[in-house]
């Protein structure tokens, strides 16, 4: 797709302003999948339209494209020197102290053409910029709040889980870096940025936290410099020191050179910021409630067709998705819905016909011999599976049995990670894949690997003639008369993942074996694999073709982003 051309619009649509609010839509169909691993996740999502939307505004802001100027407003020099005759008597009045600041601004700093009645400037020279403490002083029960980056991380300034220090240590570094209400503070390391306006009374100290206070002229400039410092930290990141834990430097943040609009513009361009962020915020809670609708409608929609009660009714039910197919699976989340329920579908019978002809199930697995032989053991949760925990019926030619009757699982074994290496022969499992080789195996054939400690319940399979199963996960060679892909299949149907508990969730052994599974004939279990393979490669099909349309939308984003910073 040429994302040029796609973008062609009308001359009307040629300001930046007006690019805004022209393409709503590719702003809101830009939309990424995160990442699904890991406990708690929340959105599985990315609304990337709406952030770079957010990003853009704040440019425009800083760049002088986001308002008209007006020839009646007057001109940034003339209150560049109103701050020079005020900064000079606080200088002399000891308010504030001298800072040596380099005062020509090189033209590689300049990073767009100014508009009229701008200048380029630095913070330094406009702001009385200061820093917090960089030392440790000793924390106790309570006192004055030490404020950290951590504290300015959600774009406020938040109190909660604050470090508190005495009155002597306050009092310390009060005499550099007073906090007052309406300063702006300034994360200086770690995630560097996050500006934020103090708007609270209550005293404390700041620590590797820079402080900007305004100079009386500039007092109702504070709003547009927290836009300012959003921009700038980007560039402040991108040139931050440290190699463990990145540090902008109180230098550096003093000297960063930024366009300074007259004062009135300023008044304006913070209330289009204002309005335009408010535009975002609806635009983000109406994408999310549109994305969480669909999700519900995909999951009712495929509830029917797991609670059918027989292939008629099945039938009628896959018809109706049918008919709306391309409008339902559009996300990756509603595709890999449709991935599990097919999963679910082939676990419960529904999938392929069944065969009167196949052998039974019941003939093919030894659960008796193999408890005589002490091949495995018999937990007293072994009992007889009752009709009510049953969660589906299955075909007559089925078996219920308990989890641990035919999926056996065994502790692996400690590898350190000094053992392990690149060049092995066998691969090295831990709870959630691979993690290394070694050159012998404690799994003599192919085998499913259940995570334990960790990612407890992830699922892998080895298909190689052994390997090293760590002792994070369990090894599981499902017995005799089990397809070894049906089971990998079928052991992702039943929530593994959901039985570990605590802070570092372990799956149990014995909880999982008694678990009730419903088992086919071996044939049919082929039978299943084939189909299930076959509509996998469908669903795989349909999230290629929506990860190259989400492609587009990002590109069509970031087109639409470069047209109007042109």
């Amino acid at each position: 797709m040429n994302v040029k051309t796609s973008l062609e619009v009308g001359k009307d649509a040629s300001k930046p302003e007006q690019l805004i609010t022209a393409h709503i839509d590719i702003w809101t169909s830009a939309i990424l999948a995160k990442s699904s691993s890991g406990r708690g996740s929340s959105k599985k999502y990315e609304l990337y339209g709406i952030s770079k939307l957010r990003e853009l505004i704040l440019e425009l802001a800083v760049r002088g494209k986001l308002v008209p100027q007006d020839d009646n407003d007057e001109p940034a020099s003339v209150l560049l020197e109103k701050i020079a005759v005020e900064k000079a008597q606080l200088i002399k009045k000891g308010r504030i102290k001298k800072v040596k600041v380099r005062d020509k601004i090189n033209e590689d700093e300049k990073s767009f053409e100014l508009p009229r009645n701008w200048s380029w400037i630095r913070l330094s020279n406009i702001y009385d910029v200061r820093d917090g403490t960089h030392d440790s002083p000793k924390y106790q029960a309570s006192g004055y709040p030490l404020v950290t980056s951590k504290n300015l991380a959600s774009g406020t300034l938040s109190l909660d889980d604050v470090k508190y220090i005495s009155t002597k240590d306050h009092q310390k570094i009060a005499e550099r870096s007073a906090v007052v209400k309406g300063d702006i503070l300034f994360a200086m390391i770690g995630t560097i940025g996050n500006p934020v306006i103090v708007d609270i009374d209550d005293e404390f100290s700041i620590k590797n936290v820079a402080l900007f206070k305004p100079i009386n002229g500039l007092l109702n400039s504070m709003q547009f410099l927290r836009i300012q410092l959003i921009v700038a930290s980007k560039y402040l990141k991108n040139n931050a020191s440290g190699a463990v834990q990145k540090f902008a430097s109180l230098t550096k943040l003093r000297e960063q050179a930024v366009a300074l609009p007259p004062l009135a513009e300023q008044q304006r361009i913070v209330a289009k910021v204002d309005e335009l962020m408010l535009l975002c915020d609806h635009l983000e809670q109406q994408t999310e409630a549109s994305i969480e609708a669909h999700a519900t409608l995909v999951e009712v929609l495929l509830g029917t067709l797991t609670d059918s009660v027989d292939a008629d009714e099945l039938a009628q039910n896959w018809a109706r998705i049918s008919e709306h197919f391309d409008s339902l699976f559009t996300t990756e989340q509603s595709i890999d819905a449709l991935k599990q329920t097919v999963l679910q579908l082939a676990v419960m019978g529904q999938l392929v016909p069944q065969n009167p002809d196949d052998e039974p199930a019941s003939v093919l697995l030894e659960k008796e011999r193999l408890i005589r032989e002490s091949k495995i053991k018999q937990p007293s949760s072994w009992l007889e599976i009752t009709e009510n925990e049953k969660p589906f019926e299955s075909p007559e030619s089925w078996i219920w049995l308990r989890f641990g009757d035919v999926y056996p699982l065994e502790y692996g074994n400690n590898l350190p990670k000094p053992k392990r290496s690149n060049t092995g022969e066998y691969n090295v499992y831990g709870s959630n894949g691979i993690v290394g080789s070694h050159n012998a195996a404690c799994v003599k054939s192919s085998c499913i690997v259940v995570g334990r400690k960790g990612s407890a319940g992830a699922l892998n399979i080895s298909l190689d003639d052994g390997c090293w199963v760590t002792d994070v996960a369990y090894s599981c060679i499902p017995i005799k008369g089990i397809d070894l892909y049906f089971a990998f299949m079928h052991l992702k149907t039943l929530g593994l993942d959901s039985l570990g508990k605590g802070i570092k969730p372990g799956l149990n052994r014995n909880e999982a074996y008694s678990l009730p599974v419903a088992i086919p004939p071996l044939s049919e279990q082929h039978l299943i694999v084939a189909k299930v393979d076959e509509l996998m490669a469908i669903c795989d099909q349909l999230k290629e073709k929506l990860q190259q349309s989400q492609e587009t939308q990002v590109q069509l984003t970031d087109a639409l982003v470069d047209r109007a910073l042109e």
